[in-house]
């Protein structure tokens, strides 16, 4: 079980990290087209498309785990 907390908050930990990072980079790189607007301007904001949710990542990541120890237990045995 201690295994499978450290791999826990390691896998959340780089889900952070990639999640912050390709945020900033998508936010500098951002160049707004004004073209588009053509004089009427809302007072809507509007955001983009969302990514998977945090959540569905981890059962993702805890299926991935089980299964490579089960792999790897399946390996000892023979």
């Amino acid at each position: 079980m201690k295994k499978y907390l450290v791999f826990l908050i390691s896998f959340v930990m780089i889900y952070m990290v990639f999640q912050i990072g390709s945020g900033l980079i998508l936010t500098a790189s951002y160049i707004p087209d004004f073209s588009s607007i053509e004089g009427n301007l809302s007072q809507e904001v509007v955001f983009g498309k969302t990514s998977i949710p945090l959540l569905v990542t981890l059962l993702t990541a805890t299926l991935a785990y089980f299964l490579f120890k089960r792999n790897l237990e399946s390996q000892k045995i023979k």
